[in-house]
């Protein structure tokens, strides 16, 4: 037998046992279901448009754009949904030494179209709060929030995913409200 006919031979294989790697990576690739424990943790960039009723008036500072917060954990019941509890927080600092934080305490349900995909959208319904504070004293006020966005989990590890979101969160506080949306980045443990 030359070395030619054994090469003939052997290429074949060769290309099979390359198609098959290849095959095996690519799998290993694909984005695993959603299962179990998952926990996030984000920073943004959100608008607040702040309101008040009758006999208040809200400060111009207290309006407009200043960084956000979240954290979230929760379990998965299917591939497609999740289901959890989440904290968005926005604080700007006013003119005077104020500092204004408004956030909502939500439970939040994110629903995938795709079983194996990382586009999501969700909703949730909690508690809102609006805070100010001046060196030793603070004044808040609570009461009923709602929750809306989406976002994408892109998969960096077989752990770990980074998150990019957009987040709208209203909060109703007596006499006050609030309504921000925000634009942030989200490393998830799943």
């Amino acid at each position: 037998m030359s070395r030619a006919s054994t090469f003939r031979r052997l290429l074949p294989l060769c290309a099979a046992g390359l198609m098959l790697l290849q095959a095996r990576a690519a799998f290993a690739q694909q984005p695993r279901a959603r299962e179990g424990f998952w926990a996030a943790f984000g920073l943004g960039y959100g608008a607040n448009s702040m309101s008040c009723g009758s006999g208040c008036s809200v400060n111009s500072d207290a309006k407009g754009g200043s960084v956000t917060a979240s954290v979230k954990m929760g379990g998965t019941p299917s591939s497609r949904l999740r289901l959890g509890g989440e904290v968005n927080v926005w604080v700007k600092d006013l003119s005077g030494g104020v500092t204004e934080s408004v956030g909502n305490v939500s439970a939040a349900a994110y629903f995938y179209p795709s079983p194996r995909g990382g586009f999501f959208v969700k909703g949730g319904v909690g508690v809102a709060s609006v805070d100010l504070s001046q060196g030793n004293s603070s004044a808040s006020q609570t009461g009923i929030g709602l929750l809306a966005g989406l976002g994408y989990d892109i998969r960096v590890s077989r752990k770990v995913s980074l998150t990019p979101l957009t987040n709208f969160y209203f909060g109703h506080e007596g006499d006050f409200q609030h309504a921000i949306i925000d634009f942030g980045l989200s490393v998830q443990y799943n």
